[in-house]
């Protein structure tokens, strides 16, 4: 394994990771249903499961 000559500077090691930075997740509005989600993610609305605007997962409750 490969060993470094010499100790990398707390400034150096900085300077290397300020480019490494979260950025905030899109935001997609469903057409059908109007329901604010990620992208390529299933979200729920009304208790119905969706992914690309269809219905994955039908919402299941007793009904009387």
């Amino acid at each position: 394994m490969a060993h470094p000559k010499s100790k990398i500077s707390k400034q150096r090691k900085r300077k290397r990771r300020t480019h490494k930075k979260q950025t905030p997740a899109t935001i997609a509005i469903c057409k059908n249903t109007g329901e604010a989600h990620q992208y390529h993610r299933a979200y729920e609305h009304e208790g119905a499961l969706y992914y690309k605007g269809r219905v994955v997962i039908e919402a299941v409750g007793a009904e009387d």
